[in-house]
């Protein structure tokens, strides 16, 4: 099977994405995949400060809880607030409609994330 990897993502090893371009942040088509029907997602607010690697929030699925790791740091700027009512879009259009949040970060994080290319190798 073929997921899809953009290529204007950069990548944690954990499936998180971040589009250096918007500072969106999201799971990755083999993710949500992985996953099953999203059913349910935590999110920080607006105005939180989150660290790459930690945790900033939970995705839930028929089939699991998973932990959600930020791909960097900084100010959380914006939060999808259609995932409440509709978390399936992260099964139906993870880099799109299923993004879970902005982020102001700094550009030096994006060293410590895989590039588009070396995430399909991890994937496949």
């Amino acid at each position: 099977m073929s997921f899809d990897v953009p290529s204007d993502c950069r990548y944690r090893e954990s499936h998180e994405w971040i589009r250096p371009a918007d500072g969106r942040v999201g799971i990755s088509d083999f993710a949500q995949d992985e996953l099953g029907d999203v059913v349910f997602v935590e999110l920080p607010a607006d105005g939180d400060e989150i660290e790459a690697g930690e945790a900033l929030g939970v995705v839930e699925s028929i089939k699991a809880v998973s932990d959600l790791y930020a791909p960097v740091s900084g100010t959380v700027t914006a939060v999808n607030d259609a995932l409440a009512q509709s978390p399936e879009l992260v099964n139906e259009d993870p880099y799109g409609e299923g993004w879970l949040l902005e982020v102001e970060f700094d550009e030096d994080d994006l060293d410590e994330l895989l590039t588009p290319t070396a995430y399909r190798d991890q994937i496949e």
